[in-house]
């Protein structure tokens, strides 16, 4: 039995050997082999790899111009809530404006600019 497991062990490293001996001379090199594996690793099997890091500065760049979109309209809103607590003069001009509502008395009539 020790004569068998000897053997393959053996023929095990011969193969090996046989395999590496095809490999081209630099990749038989052990700092060209770990460096190309480091590589390997962070360009796609890690889980901070290079092309998960693209997705999520694309994705900050989206988020930030939404933020900053968002930030106009709470700025609007703002000054609408501002205009509409301000006196009733103003809430009568933009509930007008904005819901187009009237007196019983009026008619409205809404002019749009073609371009």
């Amino acid at each position: 039995m020790v004569v068998n497991q000897k053997y393959f062990y053996l023929s095990s490293y011969y193969f090996l050997n046989s395999m590496v001996n095809r490999l081209p001379k630099p990749f038989r090199n052990f700092y060209i082999l770990t460096t190309a594996l480091f590589l390997l690793w962070m360009l796609a099997l890690d889980s901070n790899n290079l092309i998960n890091r693209f997705r999520l500065s694309a994705k900050l760049g989206t988020l930030e111009r939404e933020k900053e979109y968002y930030e106009e309209k709470i700025k609007e809103v703002e000054q609408d809530r501002d205009e509409l607590f301000g006196d009733r003069e103003s809430l009568e001009k933009f509930a007008r404006e904005k819901y187009l509502m009237k007196k019983e008395s009026e008619d409205i009539f809404i002019i749009e600019e073609v371009d």
